[in-house]
């Protein structure tokens, strides 16, 4: 296995044993003497919070493996691209042969603007 991927499994079992420990229901048992059988609590008023946090769990998780991934593979994402100018390609094309000499000068002049 390598290095990489052994980092990647190590963080993905960590992730999702901590959703899975913040996800858990904790179960609550039958009305005792002094509570109602009809008392809602937090049960109706939030009952939007459980999928709500499903999802930020699940984006958490996916953000981990993302920033692992780049951490791993040494970089941040962002590669400097390297720009060639038309002189530069002409002279490879004139170098490899690809175009004589009287059409690498026409071009020449032709960058040049003259």
């Amino acid at each position: 296995m390598s290095k990489a991927l052994k980092h990647l499994s190590i963080a993905a079992v960590t992730v999702g044993m901590l959703a899975a420990s913040k996800t858990g229901t904790i179960a609550q048992g039958s009305p005792g003497p002094g509570q109602m059988m009809h008392d809602w609590g937090w049960g109706w008023g939030a009952m939007w919070l459980g999928p709500l946090f499903m999802v930020g769990w699940l984006a958490l998780l996916i953000a981990v493996i993302v920033l692992l991934v780049r951490w791993l593979n040494g970089g941040s994402g962002s590669r400097s691209v390297s720009t060639r100018t038309a002189q530069d390609i002409l002279d490879e094309r004139y170098a490899r042969g690809e175009i004589d000499r009287d059409e690498y000068l026409q071009r020449q002049k032709d960058i040049a603007g003259e």
